[in-house]
C-alpha cells in the first residue's frame, strides 16, 4: 500500500487549502482513513478521520468547523479541505490508513491505529 499526499503550500491566515491523498491497491474502500499533522518540535497529532464508507467523521477540537474530511472510493482518494487557516495550523500533514478493515476504533486519534502513512505535505500559514 502506498499513500501519496499532495496539495500543501504557503497560504495567508484566513485562506484555504485542499489536501489530497491517493492510495494504491484495490482495498481502499475497506479502510478508514485519517489525517495527522506534525509541527516542528511537536508530536504528531490527530486532525481528522473518515470511516471506510464515508458515513462517519471525527475531528480534533482545534480544527472542528474549519476542516472537512471526505473520500472518493472510486478514485482511491481522501481529501482534507482546510478553511479559515491559522498560523498554528502550520505543520507537515500526513494521511494514514487504518490497520484493520471495516473497523471502528475507539482510539482513532492515536497514530498506532494506522498501519500505512503517506510521505507528508507541508502546510505553512503566514500571519
Amino acid at each position: 500500500v502506498q499513500l501519496q499526499a499532495s496539495g500543501g503550500g504557503l497560504v495567508q491566515a484566513g485562506g484555504s487549502l485542499r489536501l489530497s491523498c491517493a492510495a494504491s491497491g484495490r482495498t481502499f474502500s475497506n479502510y478508514a482513513m485519517g489525517w495527522f499533522r506534525q509541527a516542528p518540535g511537536k508530536e504528531r497529532e490527530f486532525v481528522a478521520r473518515i470511516s471506510w464508507r464515508g458515513r462517519t467523521t471525527y475531528y480534533a477540537d482545534s480544527v472542528k468547523g474549519r476542516f472537512t474530511i471526505s473520500r472518493d472510493n472510486a478514485k482511491n482518494t481522501v481529501f482534507l479541505q482546510m478553511s479559515s487557516l491559522k498560523p498554528e495550523d502550520t505543520a507537515v500533514y500526513y494521511c494514514a490508513r487504518d490497520r484493520r478493515a471495516s473497523y471502528s476504533s475507539s482510539y482513532y486519534y492515536t497514530p498506532s491505529e494506522y498501519a500505512y502513512w503517506g510521505q507528508g505535505t507541508q502546510v505553512t500559514v503566514s500571519s
